[in-house]
């Protein structure tokens, strides 16, 4: 009896198992019904044309600012919670510590005073007072030698006379010359005095005085350029430096990012292959990641010539693909449609006409042939 129950139970409880087990297969393996995608993709508007990235930027670019001394931050007069402030050109951004600098500046203004003052000095020789003192040694040496000359001729006709003894003479002959070289020498003294300057000692003073004043305005340069300033009109993007922080020449980080956006330009990356196809010109619709049920319209502005190889739009400029693209600036109206700069858009270049002249030539050709 149990035997029979089990050859007849066993094998049913086996069946029933395997058809649970396949609709179970068969229920979890159903299609599941089709979800329409977040947001359809951007399709082109024009019959032929060239799709391309694009990424907005400034009218001017992006201008990364930086520091033209390094060291420790002072003040940043447009903090990171006044990112989108509107600065004129030469406006002061952020100051890098130049107390050193002013230190030497003082220093500088007080060797250009001490070089001032030595010229001067040269300049205004002789004193008044020194003359007289100077020329009454002149007098007192001319009486001298009148003196010494009277007692010598004196000696002489005694000494012919032989009324006075040759070494009385000999002695008064010595004083009369002595008495002429002191006349001459307080002579040549007073008449270097009254000459003033030497000229080359006041062209050496002078010099001291411009080299003074060079380093004055070499100081000053260096304090001014301690001072970051706007370089063009524009607003204020980005900032990523603070009071207290250190900024070198070693830094890769732009320390703000400034840029005119009265008119926003988009950079269109067209691939190699697509080069032959576009001109100059040609009329683009741009399309917002997100947005693509709204087309952005642009103004053809210029290419740049140069063909540089694809960077990827990761914002790591060491990142590069194996493609090489042509730019071609496209301007944005800000009032269309509202964008951002460092947004990336699908671009459409028409290329219609383009591609019937490409056409038409390609015939003529083969005629020619």
């Amino acid at each position: 009896m149990n035997r029979s129950i089990s050859r007849i139970g066993l094998p049913m409880l086996a069946l029933a198992m395997g058809g649970l087990g396949f609709y179970h297969v068969n229920r979890e393996s159903q299609a599941l019904p089709p979800t329409a995608p977040p947001e359809y993709p951007a399709r082109s508007p024009f019959v032929n044309s060239v799709a391309a990235s694009g990424l907005v930027e400034a009218r001017t670019e992006n201008i990364a600012i930086g520091a033209a001394l390094s060291g420790l931050v002072l003040e940043v007069y447009v903090p990171s919670d006044r990112v989108g402030t509107h600065v004129v050109a030469g406006q002061p951004l952020f100051r890098v510590d130049d107390r050193h600098l002013k230190a030497q500046l003082r220093v500088a203004e007080a060797q250009l005073a001490m070089a001032e003052s030595r010229l001067a000095k040269l300049q205004q020789q002789p004193r008044p007072e020194e003359l007289p003192p100077s020329l009454a040694k002149v007098k007192a040496a001319a009486a001298n030698v009148a003196s010494t000359e009277d007692q010598y001729d004196r000696a002489k006709r005694l000494v012919e006379r032989e009324t006075l003894a040759r070494e009385e003479y000999v002695t008064r002959k010595w004083a009369y010359d002595a008495a002429v070289h002191e006349l001459a020498r307080a002579q040549a003294d007073y008449d270097l005095l009254k000459a003033g300057a030497w000229k080359p000692d006041i062209d050496v003073a002078k010099a001291a005085v411009a080299e003074a004043r060079s380093q004055i305005e070499q100081a000053r340069t260096e304090i001014a350029r301690a001072t970051v300033v706007a370089p063009v009109d524009g607003v204020v993007l980005q900032v990523n430096v603070r009071a207290g922080e250190r900024v070198s020449d070693r830094d890769t980080k732009a320390l703000m990012v400034l840029g005119d956006i009265g008119t926003y330009h988009v950079r269109v990356d067209i691939d190699e292959r697509d080069i032959a196809r576009f001109r100059p010109g040609a009329p683009a619709k741009a399309f917002p990641r997100g947005a693509t049920d709204h087309d952005v319209t642009m103004q053809f502005v210029r290419v740049e010539p140069y063909v540089v190889p694809k960077k990827s739009l990761t914002g790591d400029n060491t990142e590069r693909v194996d493609t090489r693209v042509l730019q071609v600036l496209y301007a944005v109206d800000r009032a269309d449609r509202p964008v951002y700069v460092g947004q990336q858009l699908d671009v459409f270049i028409d290329v219609s006409a383009m591609g019937t002249d490409s056409v038409s030539d390609s015939n003529a050709a083969m005629q020619r042939k």
